[in-house]
């Protein structure tokens, strides 16, 4: 298994549009992001922050992607 970086929400925005999500609102500094086949997630994006090892795990678990996948997303 590849041990996750620290990103910027923005990066892991992206990488997850690349997988087939997309922004359905965002409220504050939280967007969420949701799949066509029902898939959704929230990612935090406050500025001057990344996102820690943690909670990018916890994304990819709501998001039903390996770290492995995530990464080749990047």
């Amino acid at each position: 298994m590849s041990r996750l970086p620290q990103l910027r929400a923005r990066k892991v925005i992206a990488a997850l549009q690349r997988a087939g999500f997309v922004q359905a609102r965002v409220r504050g500094s939280h967007h969420f992001l949701q799949h066509p086949d029902g898939r959704c997630t929230v990612i935090p994006a406050h500025a001057g922050e990344d996102i820690g090892r943690g909670l990018l795990r916890k994304i990819l678990d709501d998001c039903e992607l390996t770290a492995d996948e995530f990464l080749d997303l990047l």
